[in-house]
């Protein structure tokens, strides 16, 4: 070969080597972990003293613990409709079921195939996408996470306690659990107690298999909401008192001694996180990948930290969950992070990571927080805003909290000085109640003027193999 000639061609590979390197570098991989019903202080990096968390802990000490990330609504359905779509779920009219405040079991209701998820603005940027757990935005064939950009799916269509042994069955009778493999039911009735591993497992699978390109995973685990369901590793060491009346649940379930697991529980939880971290640092992946893991809404079980409020809340302990993220040398290490963030704003930061587009035929609610998150600005929101159902309940708006009940202003909040919302300072600052009350009544106007229908089908089925 002449040496021209060879020149040429060593320039040319080079030119690809860094073109191709270029093109990996602003082209990570995403993991959203997303646990159900987990409280603020339910890490032990965030405090919590009932439980032990090593791994998430280690994953806080190479990243950042977002301490003002809040969800959408203190629900399941509404708070996932949030995350997948990055808008406030009354705007899609996704802030209940269609009878209930979440989807039940063979509802009519779903997300609508028409809205763009996360997993749709990753996918038409050439990612492979997977959700590996629970879906809970639709049972029905027209609603399933396959339906809404993901390659593959396996899990629950809704939450484990929407099958015949729910406490209040007299009220409602539902339909055995099934599990799913894309579209297909694959078994009815699973060993609940082996759901996080299985999950977790496939989780392992699908890094491995797409390790060469880039991917979009979501792990929804549906632990630690009730009934509690551990695996047989996580078992050891628990008292005799609990594992025997386990034993005798036969045709039932025991929520009662359920709830006394939930250390183990979140145990296992923490090795999953574990596990998919191991994976990634495996395959080479640990500094092409962004982690998150964060829960749906406040605890049921567990502990809301010092926040006031639960499951079910617009006070801070419904919506507002401790959160760690991570990717290795883009994420200041070691930080605590204390602005406001929300989780509709993934969908926007991700597609701006990814280099991807944004739908711009719709009103989205969420900001692109790439900057917030590595400490080069603050929060690109003005304000916050809190429902419970269709209602909004609360405003935040820097470290002030507004609350009111029939339109009326009922709270007033420093955050920032009272993260607990003890002290109300309603009758004090009247100038700042004026100021979150405008904010709201924009809002409102703005929701009412700019929103999109959920899906209806008629005559839906349970689920069945």
């Amino acid at each position: 070969m002449k040496t021209s000639a060879r020149l040429l061609l060593t320039a040319a590979l080079a030119i690809g080597m860094v073109a191709s390197t270029s093109a990996k570098e602003t082209r990570p991989n995403f993991v959203i972990i997303f646990t159900d019903d987990q409280g603020y202080g339910d890490l032990s990096c965030f405090g919590g003293k009932h439980v032990s968390t090593p791994r998430i802990d280690q994953m806080a000490a190479e990243g950042s613990r977002l301490t003002s990330f809040y969800v959408a609504a203190p629900v399941c359905t509404p708070s996932r409709a949030a995350l997948m779509t990055g808008c406030y779920p009354k705007r899609i009219d996704m802030a209940t079921g269609s009878n209930f405040g979440v989807l039940l079991a063979g509802d009519t209701k779903g997300l609508n195939p028409g809205e763009i998820t996360i997993a749709e603005v990753l996918k038409r940027a050439g990612y492979k996408t997977a959700i590996f757990g629970k879906w809970h935005l639709g049972d029905q064939p027209e609603f399933l996470p396959t339906k809404q950009g993901f390659d593959e799916f396996f899990g629950i269509p809704y939450s484990h306690d929407i099958h015949p042994f729910h406490p209040n069955q007299e009220r409602r009778q539902f339909p055995p659990l099934a599990l799913l493999e894309n579209e297909t039911v694959i078994e009815m009735d699973p060993d609940a107690d082996l759901l996080t591993r299985r999950i977790t497992e496939h989780a392992v699978s699908f890094i491995e298999r797409n390790k060469d390109e880039p991917f979009f995973l979501y792990v929804p685990h549906p632990i630690p909401h009730r009934p509690l369901h551990v695996s047989p590793p996580f078992m050891t060491g628990v008292a005799s008192e609990i594992t025997d009346k386990l034993k005798n649940e036969g045709d039932s379930i025991d929520y009662d001694t359920r709830n006394r697991l939930f250390r183990q529980a979140i145990a296992e939880i923490d090795w999953s996180v574990g596990q998919i971290l191991d994976t990634l640092k495996a395959q080479g992946l640990d500094e092409e990948t962004f982690v998150i893991f964060t829960s749906d809404n406040g605890p049921a079980v567990g502990s809301a930290g010092p926040l006031k409020g639960r499951k079910g809340s617009t006070y801070e302990g419904g919506m507002r969950e401790s959160t760690v993220i991570r990717w290795p040398g883009k994420i200041p290490a070691g930080k605590s992070n204390d602005e406001l963030i929300t989780a509709m704003d993934l969908l926007p930061t991700f597609a701006k990571l990814a280099g991807a587009e944004i739908p711009m035929d719709r009103l989205i609610d969420g900001k692109d927080i790439w900057p917030t998150l590595t400490g080069k600005a603050g929060t690109p929101h003005e304000a916050f805003f809190y429902h419970r159902g269709d209602r909004l309940e609360a405003v935040r708006a820097g470290k002030w909290k507004l609350h009111a009940k029939d339109g009326q202003p009922t709270q007033l909040y420093d955050l920032e000085n009272d993260i607990g919302e003890k002290k109300n300072l309603i009758k004090t600052e009247p100038k700042v109640v004026q100021r979150l009350q405008a904010l709201v009544k924009t809002f409102a106007d703005d929701v009412a003027e700019n929103n999109r229908p959920a899906a209806f089908v008629r005559d839906p089925k349970p689920l069945s193999k």
